[in-house]
């Protein structure tokens, strides 16, 4: 790993180890499981739209090196929501299959969430050269779940909040723009006869 990887490695940490802190020292509030919810899952929703900013920042900025860092920012992404679930299994369910099946009952937006992160568990497990090789042609296709997984979890964000929705609405936002990023001009070759890559 290049020094500058390494870098980018630890500053994808940064976000763990001061929640660590934060738990450890006693400074996430008088609910501190639901706070490690909370953040473990806008953090994963974070990376997840700086994944799908790749390209676009690639193309506006003409630098390929970038794409360098995608895979290893996608695998933080269920790195962090790997956490989220964890911390929703541990912290509000407290790891009860009959609490489950109830919460999972009355609170559709926690079957968004389930769903996006096993469909990130392909995603994950394929973030690699040989897996790639292997795959071929339908590596690509696999990863444009991509796609999926973020309206999927945007709309699991807008959903469980019930008061403020600036930072979900932003998300979404951000989100619309980046998809609209690749649509557009995939839109505008499709009439032209050509056959883009998403």
């Amino acid at each position: 790993m290049t020094l500058k990887k390494t870098l980018a490695f630890l500053v994808c940490l940064i976000p763990m180890l001061v929640l660590v802190y934060f738990a450890v020292s006693g400074q996430l509030g008088p609910d501190a499981g639901k706070e490690l919810v909370l953040e473990t899952g806008e953090w994963a929703i974070r990376f997840l739209l700086l994944t799908l900013a790749i390209s676009p920042i690639r193309t506006l900025t003409k630098s390929p090196a970038v794409l360098r860092y995608r895979r290893m920012i996608g695998l933080f992404t269920w790195f962090y929501a790997s956490l989220h679930l964890s911390a929703v299994l541990t912290y509000l369910l407290g790891w009860s299959w009959p609490i489950f099946v109830e919460e999972f009952a009355e609170r559709p937006y926690m079957a968004l969430g389930i769903i996006a992160w096993v469909l990130m568990v392909p995603l994950g497990i394929t973030s690699n050269n040989w897996a790639q090789r292997k795959l071929k042609r339908r590596w690509k296709t696999l990863h444009q779940l991509t796609y999926l997984i973020a309206i999927l979890a945007c709309a699991h964000f807008i959903w469980l909040v019930r008061s403020d929705f600036g930072e979900a609405l932003l998300y979404s936002v951000i989100l619309f723009v980046l998809l609209a990023f690749r649509i557009v001009p995939a839109l505008r070759h499709s009439r032209e006869g050509g056959n883009p890559a998403l």
